[in-house]
């Protein structure tokens, strides 16, 4: 039996099957089971992670869609008028009309004057952006600019007579639909979206992007404004980018005109400051500027949401910043007072027509081209960029973004 126990393959303790032999099997089993364990362990907080990151991503996706406020009174105040508006010529050419509204409503825009309960457009920009996305041209129009307002509908419900008056006039009758329909009478441009931004939110976009540098060919000190700066190179943060933009009677001549003139070179820097610093591809940099811009902005129905903000953006993101330009319509002191503008004839037209047919346009510095001549200088655009038509692109008076105002 002690033979039989102790041979090879028996069941005594030198066996396989001995106590020696049960304990090692055990061992190993014990470690399989506490590392499939880990494993699990593991898997879970890996599922876990996601699940967070997910739900975190979710959380900010959810806090900036949210943001956005919808225009869906001014969509359907357009759809109304939609037999009048102008039809689209160039397909995936797109127009969009950015509005600054003077609104003191809201506890930080009361610093800025009485809320009288209505609000007219600081500030109002048409950008064109080609349909092969290679430039985009943006076109001031001037706050008293005399045209002729349609009838709009109030906040109240009632609505206004036609007239002819200044075109911010046009807000603060009926809105930005009211904006829209004015600018479609005035230009015959069908307007793609709408952009509306109040003091707060221009602020808060300028703070996200750490400041815009600007040059001063002087020192400003303007109390009014809120302005102290000296003259070169100055990097301005939110609220002293707001009153250098706003400020009128104590930089250059006092006008209007010198006042759109430092708007346009400002939006030229702040795009010139997004693209080099690569905002828009990153996600660390691009967040506080998004939500900044979604907090305070109020749009049609086709950009309130972060896909339509998302695909506008990504149409600007790859165009050159010397292709990015800046101009005012055509215009020159109103017949019946000198405080007030008119459009030159044909030349606005002119303007007006390439930028419906997504025709090419040169902008230069000087009073030259202030409205629009031909200048025969379209070999000067950028290579890749041919005109459409057999006429040479005119020259207007304006910058681009890639311009440096020290130089």
């Amino acid at each position: 039996m002690s033979d039989t126990a102790g041979a090879p393959g028996g069941s005594g303790a030198g066996g396989p099957l001995g106590p020696g032999a049960g304990a090692s099997a055990a061992g190993a089993g014990l470690r399989s089971r506490r590392r499939r364990r880990r494993l699990r362990v593991a898997g879970l907080a890996v599922c876990g992670a996601v699940v967070a990151a997910a739900g975190a991503g979710w959380a900010v996706y959810a806090k900036l869609e949210g943001n956005i406020t919808p225009d869906e009174a001014a969509a359907a105040e357009l759809a109304r008028y939609e037999k009048e508006r102008p039809t689209p010529l160039v397909h995936g050419a797109r127009n969009i009309l950015l509005i600054g509204s003077d609104s003191r409503s809201g506890d930080d825009n009361a610093r800025y004057g009485r809320d009288s309960g209505t609000a007219r457009s600081d500030t109002t920009i048409l950008l064109h952006l080609a349909a092969d996305r290679h430039s985009a041209t943006a076109v001031s129009v001037p706050r008293d600019l005399m045209v002729h307002v349609p009838g709009c509908r109030r906040a109240d419900g009632s609505r206004t007579e036609a007239a002819f008056a200044m075109f911010n006039h046009a807000y603060q009758a009926g809105g930005s639909a009211c904006t829209i329909r004015t600018v479609e009478k005035l230009t015959g441009i069908r307007i793609d979206h709408h952009v509306v931004v109040d003091f707060h939110g221009f602020k808060e976009m300028v703070d996200a992007v750490d400041g815009v540098e600007v040059c001063l060919r002087e020192p400003i000190d303007d109390e009014a404004a809120g302005l102290k700066l000296p003259a070169g190179r100055v990097t301005l943060d939110g609220e002293q980018a707001l009153g250098y933009v706003r400020v009128r009677k104590s930089l250059g001549d006092g006008s209007d005109t010198g006042r759109m003139e430092r708007q346009q070179r400002f939006l030229g820097a702040l795009v010139d400051k997004v693209q080099s610093n690569h905002v828009l591809l990153n996600p660390v940099k691009l967040y506080p500027l998004l939500d900044a811009a979604t907090s305070s902005l109020t749009t049609d129905p086709g950009l309130a949401s972060l896909r339509g903000l998302y695909q506008l953006a990504r149409g600007l993101r790859g165009i050159p910043t010397e292709r990015v330009r800046f101009l005012t319509v055509p215009r020159e002191s109103y017949a019946r007072d000198a405080n007030r503008d008119q459009l030159v004839q044909p030349e606005a037209g002119k303007l007006f027509e390439r930028l419906r047919r997504d025709e090419p346009l040169v902008v230069a510095a000087g009073d030259y081209g202030a409205y629009g001549r031909d200048s025969g200088k379209s070999r000067e655009m950028p290579s890749g960029e041919l005109p459409r038509s057999s006429s040479p692109a005119p020259t207007f008076s304006g910058n681009t973004a890639a311009e440096d105002g020290c130089v």
